[in-house]
């Protein structure tokens, strides 16, 4: 056992890898078997989810200092830089699990099913895209380049793309999946699929229920988006271990900080507009790195949470004077 635990992969001892795996286990088996059995059939309030999701980003700012105390100061950082990217750029993916939660009718209280199997499909999904990234920027120096330039554009597009809206009833891949598996009209309480008579051949048939329509559609939501959040984390750093680690901890408090974002997403209208200057700023360090040699990590991570901080607070009081105005204009009617 401790010849096993002494060996390496992807560069770090196999003791670090499986003592994280079993922190992401305890974390998972403590939502499955507290936190859904609380919330059986109930809605998660914001106040609630708040407080999951502060839980959440705690435990992961405390695994960011057992990094800085085993690999030290540069690592921290970069750990620190990519959790708070991918945090930021889970905040467009619940943009779009609302919308799909909303154009499916699924009702407040069966979507943490939803997002708990959701997630646990992208923790798997994560590691063979971040694996492949892995093998292609070992192997390739150039990828990276490929990798800034393709932030660079989606940077620019997205602040382009002022008034971009998403669309699910149109969605391509939705219209592909009903047309090639039976789906019941109406949802069967927190039942994925269910047995029960075909009304065309009168026979007996397994059919999927709107719920888990919406996973298919939340697992497919999140490999779009990775599209965009696996190369912003390789332009950060090239380490597969806290590419991994940064990736799934930001992942994992998703499910709770959904329930409050999802209420309020209408207050973060301009946080898409920081972020998309944090997708260029991280796509123009790559170029930087390899005229002008590495910059330094916590240059990175200050730029980084200074342009998300100030799109959030940005966002908070532009939204509020926008409220005001609208309840002063319809008081004076």
């Amino acid at each position: 056992m401790t010849e096993l635990l002494a060996l390496t992969y992807l560069g770090k001892p196999v003791w670090i890898w499986a003592m994280f795996i079993a922190l992401v286990l305890t974390l998972l088996a403590f939502d499955l078997g507290v936190l859904s059995k609380k919330h059986k059939n109930k809605e998660i309030s914001v106040a609630e989810s708040l407080k999951l999701s502060a839980f959440y980003i705690a435990i992961a700012i405390a695994y960011g200092g057992f990094i800085w105390w085993y690999l030290g100061q540069d690592a921290a950082l970069a750990y620190y830089t990519g959790f708070a990217v991918e945090k930021s750029l889970a905040l467009d993916n619940i943009f779009v699990i609302s919308l799909i939660f909303s154009y499916l009718a699924i009702p407040r209280q069966y979507q943490h099913r939803v997002l708990f199997w959701g997630i646990l499909g992208v923790i798997v999904l994560r590691a063979i895209m971040i694996g492949l990234g892995a093998a292609l920027v070992s192997n390739f120096d150039w990828v990276l380049y490929i990798f800034g330039a393709f932030l660079l554009l989606t940077g620019i597009k997205m602040l382009k793309n002022k008034d971009e809206e998403t669309s699910i009833e149109d969605n391509k891949f939705l219209q592909w999946v009903q047309k090639r598996i039976k789906v019941t009209p109406t949802l069967h309480g927190e039942k994925f699929f269910v047995t029960q008579k075909d009304p065309r051949s009168g026979k007996m048939m397994r059919f999927a229920t709107p719920l888990f329509l919406a996973l298919v559609m939340v697992e497919f939501a999140d490999i779009i988006f990775a599209v965009d959040s696996i190369p912003a984390i390789f332009a950060i750093t090239q380490d597969p271990f806290i590419v991994y680690t940064s990736n799934i901890f930001a992942i994992l408090g998703l499910r709770a900080l959904y329930f409050a974002l999802a209420a309020m997403v209408n207050r973060f209208e301009y946080l898409k507009y920081a972020l998309a200057l944090v997708l260029v700023f991280i796509g123009a360090k790559i170029f930087y790195n390899q005229i002008f040699g590495k910059m330094d990590p916590a240059i990175s991570l200050t730029v980084t949470l200074g342009l998300l901080a100030g799109g959030v607070i940005f966002s908070m009081i532009k939204t509020r004077n926008d409220e005001k105005k609208a309840l002063s204009s319809s008081g004076s009617k």
